[in-house]
């Protein structure tokens, strides 16, 4: 695997945390009724998704130049 999918692949992983992270905070403000808070970190744990989800597809990019028919 290259570096460069390795590096993708741990970015990804970190913004996967991330976004975990913000989605217990979520349910925990949530259920205290501060739902300001709870949107709050639900929006910060979507934006994580998103970066996961680019960081993924940059894997596979990098696998498919690297390894992929020539």
């Amino acid at each position: 695997m290259s570096k460069q999918a390795a590096e993708h692949h741990r970015k990804a992983a970190e913004h996967h945390e991330h976004a975990v992270h913000h989605h217990k905070e979520a349910a925990k403000h949530h259920e205290a009724g501060s739902h300001e808070k709870a949107a709050h970190h639900a929006h910060l744990a979507h934006a994580h998704l998103l970066h996961a989800t680019h960081h993924m597809h940059e894997a596979a990019k990098s696998h498919a130049e690297h390894h992929g028919k020539k």
